[in-house]
């Protein structure tokens, strides 16, 4: 019996060196060859700390000075981590109570590139994590945000163009390859997309908005049903492909905007059933709030809280878990979110999806921290509401009743939309404009304001019962010339049809091998295609080569039911828009005195095929049915 103790013993130590050597091996290898992400370590199953993801999986130096690293895992409660690498000082580490996930403070004090290792020791073992500190790309002239000089082009990437097949059908994925399917994956990716600059940057669109392209399950090809805020859907690429997209667009002039979801997760996301801590979601799988898509409430400041509560934390459709972005260990986790994304892609600025659904206080400490790091970086924020009143309260730059800012540059111009599809495609008074227009002055910059006439959400302009190619061009006529910054739904530059979601989500023309025609060419558009083509390009052309209608104050000449004249202004150039909304051709005769007009001795046409006069004290204007004219006043 003693000899079998004695052999059991020497056993016991040759597979404990064993182990040890192991980790000494690994340790080398990943020292010898320092990985672009977060090495991860640990051995399941043995009770010892095991680290499988690390939130986020790089950093960089000369960056923000305090970073808070997420880790999940097994074992991970009790954990006392150690910074083997002087330049990083841990300030605090958390775990939750399972011991699925640490937080971990720390404080980058190096200003040279390195790997840091940290070690992460409980009574029952111990290992390891890699976190790689990369050097900072030179940000000169980047991170500089959009303009009045932009205009924002609206990409659904999965329904642009696939320019790599390979990704169609990823191993593991969970989702459906069909393109016959309009709920299922249709093939397009990153590098269709840049495969198809040339196309966008001749169109003369400045900015590109996609929609999200980080990890989804199932089949959820838009993108909103993220499972991973540090990784890209296996259907659209890599962050190299990423990166070489974002690159080449700002090569060519153009800037590129992160449709960013905070309000919510997808139903698989490993947090709906295990959140990191106890307040990090609104409820849970089995209890939760009904949701709610009504945003008055938040704007009353008479409102209780059973008006907006269900606002707040309901579960979108009742199905994705809602984020509580008042938890702080969350709130600082999508703010660094946010810069990872942005400092690893140098990207130009957000697109904010649901944004009055997440707290007004959340949204003002976000836009402080990101902006610590990029103070011009701008963003928009959907606030889908037709009632200016309630747009308008979501606008940053000031505070409001509940002494908040909540730092948001500006909002999508709902009002705005529904007024133009009203008015050209439903005959309604041009009074609906001018009404719209007037609620300016509740904006802080209403001359900042993303103006469109659809998007992902709507049904195709052309497609709505009463329209029609014509009208469709009236409207992009308008949006083009109006103030605001205009923003363009892929596919309307050639009159998509498309009805409601998802059959307004069609594959655009030539994106995709085997389509019978290519509209990214001329010779591949229908006669109608390239018409509306022309159209539009036209106008972005007109636009770019006038400043007055990018920057110009807007001033009202004229209006009644079917027309409206307007003037953008800039003292160096004076542009007199006028717009014919009738179903035939109308004489105008509209009367100048009292206006910036008044003292005007000529105008010359920019745009369109008539003339214009000044005959005592009135601009005299013949225009077409549903037409626009632009004038040069001298």
């Amino acid at each position: 019996m003693k000899i079998q103790r004695i052999f059991a013993f020497l056993l016991l130590l040759v597979c404990l060196n064993l182990v040890s050597l192991n980790w000494v091996c690994l340790n080398t290898v990943l020292a010898s060859s320092p990985p672009k992400t977060a090495a991860v370590a640990g051995s399941p199953g043995s009770g010892s700390p095991v680290v499988r993801k690390i939130d986020p999986p790089n950093w960089w130096v000369n960056y923000t000075p305090e970073l808070t690293l997420l880790l999940a895992g097994e074992n991970l409660s009790g954990s006392h981590v150690v910074s083997a690498s002087q330049s990083v000082v841990v300030l605090g580490a958390d775990a939750s109570s399972n011991g699925h996930y640490l937080f971990v403070q720390l404080k980058v004090l190096s200003a040279r590139p390195e790997t840091a290792q940290l070690e992460l020791k409980t009574a029952s073992g111990s290992t390891s994590v890699q976190l790689p500190l990369l050097a900072r790309a030179d940000s000169r002239g980047r991170f500089e945000g959009f303009s009045r000089d932009d205009v924002i082009y609206l990409i659904m990437p999965d329904r642009f163009a696939d320019g790599d097949p390979s990704n169609d059908r990823p191993p593991g994925s969970t989702g459906v390859y069909d393109r016959s399917n309009p709920m299922a994956y249709h093939g397009g990716d990153l590098r269709g997309i840049r495969n198809h600059l040339g196309y966008l940057h001749d169109l003369g669109v400045t900015t590109l908005w996609l929609t999200p392209v980080w990890k989804n399950t199932d089949s959820d090809y838009h993108g909103y049903h993220v499972v991973d805020f540090y990784a890209l859907d296996d259907h659209m690429g890599s962050v190299q492909e990423y990166q070489a997209l974002v690159t080449d667009a700002h090569k060519l002039g153009m800037k590129v905007l992160i449709d960013y979801v905070v309000n919510h997760t997808g139903p698989h996301d490993p947090w709906a059933n295990d959140p990191p801590t106890p307040t990090w979601l609104h409820g849970t799988l089995a209890h939760h709030l009904e949701p709610s898509y009504n945003f008055s409430g938040l704007v009353d400041p008479h409102a209780s809280p059973r008006e907006y509560l269900n606002t707040l934390d309901g579960w979108f459709a009742n199905k994705l878990p809602d984020l509580n972005q008042d938890d702080s260990a969350l709130a600082l986790y999508l703010a660094q979110n946010a810069m990872w994304w942005t400092e690893i892609a140098q990207l130009d600025g957000f697109r904010l999806d649901t944004f009055p659904y997440s707290s007004r206080q959340f949204w003002s400490g976000w836009h402080k921290r990101v902006r610590q790091v990029y103070p011009q970086i701008d963003d928009v924020g959907e606030v889908a509401d037709g009632d200016s009143t309630i747009a308008s309260f979501f606008e940053g730059g000031r505070t409001q009743f509940d002494g908040i800012d909540s730092g948001l540059a500006t909002v999508f111009d709902f009002p705005l939309c529904y007024a133009l599809r009203d008015v050209v495609i439903k005959g309604a008074s041009m009074e609906k404009i001018v009404e719209v227009l007037r609620h300016d002055a509740l904006y802080p910059h209403p001359e900042m304001l993303v103006t469109f006439i659809g998007n992902h959400d709507d049904r195709r302009f052309v497609s709505e019962a009463g329209s029609n190619p014509a009208k469709l061009k009236a409207a992009l006529s308008l949006l083009l010339t109006l103030r605001g910054i205009p923003q363009i739904y892929s596919g309307d530059e050639i009159g998509m049809p498309g009805g409601d979601d998802p059959d307004n989500r069609r594959d655009f023309p030539g994106g995709f091998p085997g389509d019978p025609r290519d509209a990214f060419t001329a010779s591949g558009r229908t006669a109608e295609q390239q018409d509306v083509f022309a159209h539009v390009q036209s106008l972005l052309a007109l636009r770019k080569n006038h400043a007055a209608l990018r920057t110009g104050k807007q001033w009202h000449i004229g209006w009644d039911d079917t027309y409206y004249a307007f003037l953008r202004a800039l003292p160096e150039e004076k542009l007199l828009v006028v717009y014919n909304n009738a179903p035939k051709t109308v004489e105008l005769n509209i009367p100048v005195e009292n206006t910036p007009l008044e003292t005007a001795q000529q105008l010359q046409t920019v745009f369109g095929n008539t003339s214009a006069e000044l005959v005592t004290g009135k601009v005299r204007v013949s225009l077409p049915a549903q037409t626009m004219a632009v004038f040069s006043v001298r």
